[in-house]
């Protein structure tokens, strides 16, 4: 081992013996970050920036481990309530008819059962650049106003 080399040195690991330059070369106008960026080159400046192909940009805030089980427990809500929203349109088909006509009825069950679906793909949109409480409010808000009324007032109850 070299006397000028640390051998704490985690860098190490992804060198090879006869390197030539052991220090990593970014392309034009990407910055390293994070433990070891002062031993990164960076050539170029800011006007010649490449194509990035990465959906994350620094305005974009990350969401963590339990942003995304949180996502994907009230996603699994949102599923519930369209399996509600089919069952209980589908059981108040005959009280509808009574009501109102079929050409009414049938969009609006359509209607309710898509409803969860749109609430969740819209709000995951809009709140994208958001602060995760802001987007998790408003998912709140949607688990809320959408419970599948027809089923949960009837539960069980057969016909």
């Amino acid at each position: 081992m070299p006397a000028d080399t640390d051998p704490h040195d985690d860098g190490d690991a992804l060198h090879w013996d006869g390197d030539d330059d052991p220090r990593p070369v970014l392309p034009p106008g990407w910055h390293a970050k994070g433990k070891g960026a002062d031993r990164v080159v960076t050539t170029g400046g800011p006007a010649e920036q490449p194509a990035t192909t990465d959906t994350q940009t620094e305005d974009e805030p990350a969401l963590g481990s339990a942003g995304l089980v949180g996502v994907g427990v009230l996603g699994g809500v949102y599923l519930l309530f369209t399996i509600g929203w089919v069952v209980g349109g589908v059981r108040l088909q005959g009280v509808a008819s009574f009501l109102v006509s079929p050409a009414a009825s049938v969009p609006a069950v359509w209607l309710a059962v898509l409803a969860p679906a749109i609430w969740f793909a819209t709000t995951l949109w809009l709140t994208r650049r958001s602060r995760t409480w802001l987007r998790f409010l408003w998912l709140a808000v949607g688990a809320v106003l959408l419970v599948p009324w027809p089923f949960a007032l009837l539960g069980g109850v057969g016909q």
